[in-house]
C-alpha cells in the first residue's frame, strides 16, 4: 500500500542476538526520550465507575494530524516506547495523544474493572472524544491495544470520518495462543512474572478503591483471565473471551487503510496465526525476519541517531499517512 513503507520493511537489519533478547531490550531498557513536550490531561468517561486519564501534546503544525497511541498489556502512557515515539512525533510538530486503557497508568484506581483484550468501546470513546476537538487522527495500537485496535476497526461500527487511518504493531491476533505461549511456556517465564507484576500493581489499585473486585489469580495470564477477564467481562469462560475478543477474527471487514507490523520471530504472536486469515483489501501486513515483540533493535543507526526501528517505522508510516491525506 505505501510503497516507502515497503521497501523499508526489506531494510531491517536486527542486531544479533535473536528474539527474546530483542524482546527483553525492547521492554526492559526502553531509553529515555531526550525531550518530551509539555502534556495536557484529559479526563474521560468511559461508563459508570470507570474514567480514563490520557496526555495530549499540542501540535505544533496544525495541518497535521493527531496521532493517538495505545499501549500494550501491563503498560501506560509512562510506558517507554510510548513516551520515546511520541517525543520524536511532538518534535516533527504533530500532536499526540497518550491514552491509558481502563485501570491503567494516572487512571490506576479510577475505574471498577480492567480493560482487556477486547476493550474496543472504551477506545471507541477515547477515539470520539477526541475527534471532537481533533479533526483527523491516525491510531497507533501497540501489542495488546493494537489487537483491540483492529477489532474496533472491524466490528461493523459507524466509523467517524476523521479517523483517516491505523497501526497495529505486534498484536495478538489470536488471544489464545499468545496466553498459553506466554503462561506455559519455560522460554516465556520471565515475560509472564513481568506482565503478572505490572498487572498486580493495577489490581491492588483496584482493590483499594473497589473492595468488592474479585480477587483474581494472578500466576499467569492464562489464569488471569480465567479467573478475571472472561467473568469480569461477561464472556462464559476464558475460552468465550479468547474466540470473541481475536483480531484474526475482525481483519476480513476492516475499511479503513490499516498496516500491521509484527516480525516473524514474535515469540508471543507466531507467523502461523496470520495464515489462512482473510483479510480486506485495506489491510497490509508486513513482516520483518526479526525484532522479537516490539523490541526492532537495529543493528545500525536509523536517521534519528539510535537504534530503535520500530520507533523509525511508526514515524515513516504517519508521515506517509500525513502526507497522503494533504495530497487529496
Amino acid at each position: 500500500m505505501f510503497l516507502e513503507i515497503d521497501r523499508l520493511m526489506n531494510t531491517f537489519a536486527p542486531a544479533p542476538g535473536g528474539a527474546f533478547l530483542q524482546t527483553i531490550i525492547g521492554s526492559q531498557f526502553p531509553g529515555k526520550p531526550k525531550f518530551l513536550p509539555e502534556k495536557i490531561p484529559h479526563t474521560i468517561d468511559l461508563d459508570v465507575d470507570a474514567k480514563s486519564i490520557a496526555f495530549e501534546i499540542q501540535a505544533v503544525d496544525k495541518d497535521k494530524p493527531t496521532i493517538l497511541l495505545a499501549h500494550g498489556m501491563g503498560g501506560c502512557s509512562e510506558s517507554g516506547y510510548i513516551k520515546r515515539i511520541a517525543a520524536k512525533l511532538g518534535l516533527q510538530g504533530y500532536g499526540v495523544l497518550l491514552i491509558n486503557q481502563r485501570g491503567s497508568g494516572s487512571g490506576m484506581g479510577l475505574s471498577s474493572s480492567l480493560w482487556n483484550g477486547g476493550s474496543s468501546e472504551d477506545l471507541a470513546k477515547m477515539i470520539d472524544y477526541f475527534l471532537q476537538r481533533h479533526p483527523y487522527l491516525l491510531l497507533i495500537g501497540f501489542s495488546l491495544s493494537g489487537n483491540i485496535l483492529l477489532k474496533y476497526l472491524g466490528e461493523g461500527r459507524s466509523l467517524p470520518p476523521g479517523l483517516i487511518g491505523a497501526l497495529s504493531v505486534n498484536p495478538p491476533v489470536d488471544l489464545r495462543v499468545a496466553s498459553h505461549i506466554i503462561s506455559t511456556h519455560r522460554s516465556s517465564w520471565l515475560f509472564n512474572r513481568y506482565y503478572m507484576r505490572l498487572i498486580g500493581n493495577q489490581v491492588r489499585a483496584l482493590k483499594k478503591n473497589f473492595s468488592t473486585a474479585i480477587d483474581p489469580d494472578l500466576s499467569t495470564i492464562w489464569n488471569f483471565d480465567a479467573s478475571y477477564t472472561a467473568p469480569v467481562g461477561g464472556y462464559k469462560d476464558v475460552d468465550d473471551y479468547y474466540d470473541q475478543c481475536s483480531g484474526k477474527h475482525y481483519l476480513k471487514n476492516i475499511e479503513t487503510s490499516t498496516s500491521i507490523l509484527c516480525s516473524l520471530d514474535d515469540p508471543f504472536v507466531p507467523p502461523e496465526v496470520f495464515k489462512n486469515v482473510s483479510m480486506n483489501s485495506h489491510v497490509s501486513i508486513y513482516q520483518p525476519q526479526g525484532g522479537g515483540h516490539m523490541g526492532y533493535i537495529s543493528r545500525y543507526q536509523t536517521p534519528y541517531g539510535d537504534r530503535r526501528w520500530m520507533d523509525f517505522v511508526v514515524l515513516e508510516w504517519v508521515r506517509e499517512m500525513s502526507d497522503r491525506r494533504t495530497s487529496k
